[in-house]
């Protein structure tokens, strides 16, 4: 079995698992829903402009859903027993890795997807010629933060309180991450040129690189731990 392969298949997995009980999808996408309803009922967009908050609007949204969809994604392993089966399969546990990332990051897409354009409506913003920028910053953000989760679930998987571990190790880690999205798309919602929050998108670039090319070297060490 060639490695992407093996890795198209463990994403599969995931998203065949997923839309056989949609019982994630739901959850995430309801999260994600009522994180912009509360906002939108905490501030008066009438008086506060959308281009002040709406970054952190969206990343909080994205951000906690992403936490559930990477949670999940490895507690429905650990409650069938499949962790054994993983160590024993003949391919690279790193491939197991990336598959992870994959099924995260889509699952992640598809919330963001639906998000964002209701935000847009819900809040009265138009994102006009940006929206090519704003997606850029969605998907490398998007990666940074499923790559990194993803090593952290399978590291807190096997503890008896794994649920509540990630999100104490993810949330330091994901600092950089999450700092980048938000001030770049900060930037983006304000119009500003790009020279402005080029070193961002740097940054996130940056991220996603070191913390791929760490996971795929530690994921062993973290599955057999």
């Amino acid at each position: 079995m060639t490695y992407l392969r093996a890795v198209g298949l463990v994403a599969a997995k995931d998203l065949k698992t997923e839309l056989r009980s949609r019982e994630q999808a739901v959850t995430l996408l309801f999260f994600a829903l009522l994180v912009l309803v509360v906002f939108n009922f905490a501030f008066d967009f009438t008086i506060i402009d959308f281009v002040t908050f709406g970054a952190g609007i969206l990343w909080v949204s994205f951000i906690f859903a992403g936490v559930l969809a990477i949670s999940r994604s490895f507690q429905i392993e650990r409650e069938q027993d499949r962790i054994q089966g993983i160590l024993l399969a003949p391919v690279d546990r790193s491939a197991f890795y990336l598959g992870k990332v994959a099924a995260s990051i889509l699952f992640m897409s598809a919330v963001e997807a639906i998000v964002l354009p209701l935000s847009v409506l819900m809040f009265n913003y138009r994102f006009g010629p940006r929206i090519g920028l704003a997606l850029l910053v969605l998907i490398l953000n998007t990666i940074g933060f499923a790559a990194v989760g993803t090593l952290f679930a399978c590291m807190t998987t096997q503890t008896r309180r794994g649920e509540l571990l990630l999100p104490l190790l993810l949330f330091p880690a994901a600092v950089p991450i999450s700092l980048a999205a938000v001030k770049a798309t900060g930037h983006i919602l304000a119009g500003r040129p790009f020279e402005r929050y080029a070193s961002w998108i740097a940054l996130s670039c940056a991220y996603d690189i070191i913390f791929l090319a760490a996971a795929v070297l530690l994921f062993d060490y973290a599955l057999d731990d």
